[in-house]
């Protein structure tokens, strides 16, 4: 009887931390976003950052909260910047009454660049190198490739007044698959898929809204996204 009850315990306990872990990929969570970019006067050096609370339920159960911010260099003439960077977050488990936050610090290089096809498609491509050190992890590195497409309703450009579409997919690459005490993860890590709608509230300040799906080797969630986009 006593084994008995040991096994009823033990598996009441199983089960629930498993459901505490495991996000509902039914419940739409929401991401809010503040991005900034400034150059040092007419210098090719510049900051740029973002600050970001994600929440798996919209508001009240945090998933992570993202502080970030980079030293930018683009060289004269190259249509590209390169970003040399710095990251901390936070990362809580999902469900409302966890509160075992994990935190984690890292370096980011990253490289922008954009392209304008059949004058009205724009593109950026962003790639991005990581170095993470995550708390009770090995160190471990990633690789991301981001494309990001606007679409502007009226004329060629995103100037004051113009609403537009946006789009963007982005692809998270593992560097190594030990990440300490016997556990792996896979070389694929995540893909992020996002559709919206934004306006150019002025030329220096857009707003955006959207849906993007976020595709684990775990779990698969939508997540509202709300964001601004200012360069000073």
């Amino acid at each position: 009887m006593k084994n008995f009850c040991f096994f009823i315990l033990f598996s009441c306990c199983y089960f629930s931390q498993a459901i505490a872990q495991d996000p509902d990929e039914d419940q739409l969570g929401a991401w809010y976003m503040y991005f900034w970019n400034t150059n040092f006067g007419e210098s090719n050096w510049g900051l740029q950052g973002d600050y970001q609370y994600r929440d798996w339920r919209g508001l009240g159960d945090r998933e992570q909260l993202l502080l970030r911010t980079g030293v930018t260099f683009t060289p004269k003439e190259s249509g590209v910047k390169f970003t040399l960077g710095y990251a901390n977050i936070t990362t809580g488990q999902y469900g409302t009454n966890i509160d075992s936050p994990v935190s984690e610090n890292r370096i980011y290089q990253e490289a922008l660049f954009g392209q304008t096809v059949w004058k009205r498609l724009l593109l950026t491509h962003r790639l991005r190198y990581e170095q993470r050190w995550v708390e009770a992890q090995d160190f471990r590195t990633r690789y991301r490739y981001n494309l990001f497409v606007y679409i502007p309703f009226t004329g060629t450009t995103l100037e004051k007044g113009t609403p537009y579409f946006a789009f963007y997919n982005e692809v998270f690459i593992n560097g190594e698959r030990n990440i300490g005490d016997g556990r792996e993860v896979q070389f694929f890590d995540r893909n992020r898929t996002y559709l919206g709608l934004g306006y150019a509230l002025n030329n220096k300040l857009r707003m955006q809204v959207g849906w993007m799906e976020q595709t684990t080797v775990n779990w698969q969630k939508g997540q509202l996204q709300i964001s601004l986009h200012q360069t000073f």
